[in-house]
C-alpha cells in the first residue's frame, strides 16, 4: 500500500513540475538518444528455393508472392519476396573407383556436358572433380567454352573420396554470396575411404542451408552389372578375358578359343571375390537410398537412369528444374535464433494453373 501511494505521488508531482514549466514559457529539451538507448531488432528470414511450372510441365513467368502457400511444421506462413535470379550451379563429376563395371570417365563428361548445354546463358556454373582428390576445375563462370575445356580436363582415378567431394563442395556453395544454389552429382554415391556414418554426417549438414541437391546416380546401372557376380553358382557368360582388339590381333585358333562362349554354369570357388561384390552391391543400394533422401529433403532431382541414353535425357530434366527455380524469403513465426529441431517446408500454390514444387527439410544447428 506505501508502495502505490508513492508512486501516485510521484506522478502528481512530476505532472506539477511540468505545469509550472509551461506556464514560464521554458520549453523542456528533449534528451538525445545515446547509442546504450538504441534498440536492435533482429529480423531472421528462411529462403527456399520453388519450382514453378504450369500444368503441361513448362515453366510459368510471373509468378508473385501472394500465389503461394507455406507450410512450416504445420503453421502457415506469408511470403516475404520471391525472385527469379540465375542459377549457380556447382557440378561435381566422379571420376574414379577401383570397382566400377559401368561408369567411364567418358561417359561422366558426356552427361557434365549435357547439363551445362541445357542451363540458361546467365547462369554460373563450376567445375568439380574428385577421385583420389577433390580439384576444383573451373571456378564461377556463365562462359560455356571455358567450361567444356574443364570438362575435358578431368582425368579417372583409381579411388574415390565421395564423403570429402561432397562437404568440399557444400561448403564453396555456402560461402557464396549470391542465392539460387544448385549442387549436380554425377556419382555411384560410394566411398574408398569413409563410412555410411561420415555420409550422414556430410548429409545432414547441408539441410541447414538452402542448397538444392540433384542427383544423376550410376548406382543402378552397376549394381545390375554386379548381380550375376554375386552368386556362386552362373548361368551367364563370365565377362570376356580380354578385349575384342587384343583379340582380333591373335592366330585363328587362338582367338576362336578366347572368344567362344562358354557352355553351362560357371562355379565360383573364390568366396573373397563373391564377398567383394556383395559388399559392393550393398554398397551401391545404401548410396543410392541415401541420395534419393537427400534429394527429397533438399527439393532437388534424383535420377537413376538405366542407360546412358536415360542418362542424357536426365541430364537435360535436371537443368530445367534448375531453371524452373525462384527463390521465395519469409520471415518463421517460431524464430531460428532458439537453435535446435527440425522444420518440414513445403510450399504449394494457390493460383489456377500454376503448380510448384518445394519441399524441403531444414535443420537448426544447436549453436546460433
Amino acid at each position: 500500500m506505501k508502495q502505490v501511494l508513492y508512486l501516485t505521488v510521484a506522478i502528481i508531482f512530476f505532472a506539477m513540475a511540468d505545469s509550472v514549466a509551461a506556464q514560464s514559457g521554458r520549453v523542456t529539451p528533449t534528451p538525445t538518444p545515446t547509442p546504450d538507448d538504441t534498440v536492435r531488432i533482429d529480423t531472421e528470414e528462411v529462403k527456399v528455393n520453388i519450382l514453378a511450372f504450369d500444368e503441361d510441365d513448362n515453366f510459368f513467368r510471373d509468378v508473385r508472392p501472394e500465389d503461394v502457400v507455406i507450410n512450416e511444421n504445420n503453421i502457415l506462413h506469408q511470403a516475404a519476396s520471391l525472385r527469379r535470379l540465375p542459377a549457380n550451379v556447382l557440378i561435381v563429376m566422379d571420376t574414379g573407383g577401383e570397382l566400377r563395371s559401368v561408369k567411364t570417365l567418358d561417359q561422366t563428361r558426356k552427361t557434365a556436358l549435357a547439363v551445362i548445354n541445357a542451363l540458361r546463358p546467365e547462369d554460373n556454373v563450376a567445375i568439380m572433380q574428385y577421385a583420389d582428390k577433390v580439384q576444383l576445375m573451373e571456378d564461377w563462370t556463365n562462359d560455356r567454352e571455358r567450361l567444356h575445356a574443364a570438362v575435358r580436363r578431368t582425368k579417372f582415378g583409381r579411388r574415390s573420396v565421395f564423403v570429402n567431394a561432397f562437404r568440399t563442395a557444400t561448403e564453396m556453395l555456402s560461402k557464396l554470396p549470391e542465392d539460387n544454389r544448385h549442387m549436380v552429382l554425377i556419382t555411384d554415391g560410394t566411398d574408398s575411404m569413409t563410412n555410411s556414418l561420415d555420409r550422414t554426417i556430410a548429409f545432414r549438414n547441408v539441410l541447414s542451408t538452402d542448397i538444392n541437391v540433384h542427383v544423376i546416380s550410376y548406382a543402378k546401372m552397376e549394381a545390375a552389372v554386379i548381380e550375376p557376380r554375386t552368386k556362386a553358382l552362373r548361368n551367364t557368360p563370365p565377362p570376356k578375358a580380354m578385349p575384342d582388339e587384343i583379340a582380333a590381333t591373335l592366330p585363328p585358333g587362338v582367338r576362336d578359343n578366347a572368344q567362344s562362349p562358354k557352355i553351362g554354369p560357371t562355379v565360383i570357388l573364390d568366396r573373397k571375390h563373391l564377398q567383394t561384390m556383395r559388399q559392393r552391391k550393398a554398397d551401391l543400394e545404401n548410396a543410392d537410398a541415401a541420395m534419393l533422401v537427400l534429394t527429397e529433403d533438399t527439393n532437388g532431382t534424383f535420377t537413376d537412369p538405366i542407360t546412358f541414353d536415360e542418362m542424357f535425357a536426365k541430364a537435360a530434366l535436371i537443368a530445367k528444374h534448375i531453371d524452373a527455380a525462384y527463390v521465395l524469403t519469409y520471415i518463421p513465426k517460431f524464430p531460428l535464433s532458439q537453435g535446435g529441431g527440425e522444420r518440414r517446408i513445403e510450399v504449394t500454390s494457390k493460383r489456377p494453373g500454376l503448380v510448384i514444387h518445394a519441399r524441403r527439410k531444414l535443420v537448426i544447428p544447436s549453436e546460433r
